[in-house]
C-alpha cells in the first residue's frame, strides 16, 4: 500500500468512526504515519480527501454488496442476496469501517454542517434505491409478487429498512440485533410471494 492509498484507507476507518467533521488533519497524519508535506502532496485539502475516500467507500460497498448477485437465477433472490451481502459483507466489515455504515455516519453529520457533500452520499443513496425498485419490478414483470403488490412501496420498505439496521449497528454494534432486522426484511420479501 502506497502513502496515498494508506492515507485514504487511514481515512476511512477514521470518517467511521469520528466522522468526516470531527476528524482532524492531525488525526489523519498520525493515523497514516505520514507529515503534512505527504499529505498535501496527494490532497489538495481534506474536502478533496472527502471525495476520494466517498469513492473508496463506495467501491468497497459494490464490492461486498454486489458479491455474487448475477449468479442468482431470479430477481427475487438477487433482492434477498443484496441484503445478506449487506449484513454479512458489508455492515460487519471492521477492517475498513471500524465505526459502522460510513455513508450513515456521513449523511447525518454533513446535512446541515457541508450540504454539498452530503448531496454526494445522497446520490449513492438513490441509486440502491433505484437498484431495489428495479429488481422488484422485474420481479413483479415475470409474475414472481401478485400484481396488487406496489413495488415501490416494497422499495421503501427495503430501503429504509436497510438504512435502519446501519443506524441501528452504528450504535451498539450488536451481530444479533443486525441478523434480526436484516432477516425480517428477508421474510418479508419471502412473504410477498406467497
Amino acid at each position: 500500500m502506497n502513502l496515498k492509498e494508506r492515507i485514504i484507507h487511514e481515512s476511512l476507518r477514521l470518517f467511521s468512526l469520528k466522522g468526516f467533521l470531527s476528524t482532524s488533519i492531525q488525526d489523519i497524519l498520525s493515523a497514516a504515519q505520514t507529515s503534512k508535506g505527504g499529505f498535501y502532496n496527494h490532497f489538495k485539502s481534506k474536502e478533496d480527501l472527502f471525495y476520494q475516500v466517498l469513492e473508496e467507500a463506495r467501491k468497497i460497498w459494490r464490492e461486498r454488496c454486489l458479491y455474487r448477485l448475477d449468479q442468482e437465477k431470479d430477481a427475487v433472490s438477487k433482492v434477498k442476496q443484496l441484503l445478506k451481502n449487506f449484513k454479512h459483507r458489508y455492515l460487519i466489515d471492521s477492517e475498513n469501517f471500524p465505526g459502522g455504515c460510513i455513508f450513515i455516519k456521513f449523511a447525518v453529520e454533513l446535512g446541515d454542517q457541508r450540504p454539498h457533500l452530503s448531496q454526494e452520499v445522497h446520490q449513492g443513496f438513490t441509486g440502491l434505491k433505484a437498484m431495489i425498485q428495479r429488481l422488484l419490478d422485474e420481479a413483479n414483470d415475470v409474475g414472481q409478487f401478485p400484481s396488487s403488490i406496489g413495488t415501490g412501496t416494497v422499495t421503501n420498505i427495503l430501503f429504509n429498512g436497510m438504512l435502519g439496521a446501519s443506524v441501528n449497528y452504528n450504535v451498539n454494534h450488536s451481530a444479533d440485533d443486525l441478523t434480526q432486522s436484516i432477516n425480517s426484511l428477508i421474510h418479508y420479501v419471502d412473504a410477498l410471494k406467497e
